[in-house]
């Protein structure tokens, strides 16, 4: 991973974002057909997600990709 502090970031503020609609990480795993660990490693900052993946969280979670990206 090149750039750890930034994924580390993502996946605090994606994990804010999730909660702020009051999804669980199941929720947005099944809305964004992902699978759960993977939400949780993103969030953990175990795993950079894809640009594939980053379109289907943003769609799940209702958002722009730029809204999803802007942390």
């Amino acid at each position: 991973m090149k750039n750890p502090s930034k994924v580390k970031a993502f996946g605090i503020h994606l994990r804010r974002l999730r909660e702020s609609v009051g999804m669980s990480q199941q929720d947005l795993a099944d809305e964004a057909e992902i699978a759960k660990i993977t939400i949780q490693r993103i969030e953990n900052a175990k795993y950079a997600a894809t640009i594939d993946m980053l379109i289907t969280i943003s769609k799940a979670l209702d958002l722009s990709l730029s809204e999803l990206t802007d942390f």
